[in-house]
């Protein structure tokens, strides 16, 4: 009998997280908002996985970061429960969870746009990678409080719990300094992993 792989376990955990956080979410435009990335991004990489396969690492992360994602659409980011006890414990003014999500803004989007470049550009053995890479990070993020910008011009009133500000006036700027610093640590802290995992996903291939 043929071993389930790791990308099917993470697809089918994904899926099954979706379709419970779709269970009465506390706001349903809400909802659709926050966990469209993940909506977004399951049928590409289900279309990819047999032409352009990423790492298990790079698998792993995006599927911790869909689950974030997904969390935080069921609850809308400043109601989700455990970030109000990390509020609670540390005497903060805010429920922290949403700078958590914004952190794997940049993060995760790193490893990915790291694997990409090594294996389709000429950026793999260059001294300029880690600084393309954090840029295209900081520029996706910056690129997404547009979005939210956008959404609140269209959808008015509707838009507020999408955009989660918790009436702090230097939300925006926290979101891309933490996706920055999220892209900063993924460079820092995995990035001799990465290439090793990558010499294996070569291998393996």
């Amino acid at each position: 009998m043929k071993a389930i792989s790791f990308p099917t376990l993470l697809l089918a955990g994904t899926v099954a997280a979706l379709a419970l956080s779709a269970v009465g979410p506390h706001d349903r435009l809400t909802w659709l908002l926050e966990v469209a990335p993940v909506l977004i991004a399951l049928p590409i990489l289900i279309l990819t996985r047999q032409s352009f396969p990423l790492t298990h690492l790079l698998y792993g992360f995006m599927g911790l970061h869909g689950l974030i994602l997904i969390i935080g659409g069921h609850y809308t980011y400043a109601e989700v429960p455990p970030g109000f006890w990390v509020r609670d414990a540390l005497e903060l003014s805010r429920n922290p969870y949403d700078r958590l999500g914004h952190f794997a803004q940049g993060f995760v989007p790193a490893l990915l746009a790291r694997e990409i470049l090594i294996r389709r550009s000429p950026l793999a053995a260059s001294r300029w990678l880690s600084v393309v890479v954090v840029s295209i990070c900081l520029a996706f993020s910056a690129f997404y409080e547009m979005l939210e910008w956008w959404a609140a011009i269209g959808l008015g009133q509707s838009a507020e719990q999408f955009l989660g500000t918790q009436g702090d006036q230097w939300d925006t700027q926290w979101d891309m300094f933490l996706a920055l610093v999220g892209a900063i640590a993924l460079v820092l802290l995995l990035s001799k992993i990465h290439d090793q995992r990558l010499q294996s996903l070569g291998k393996a291939r």
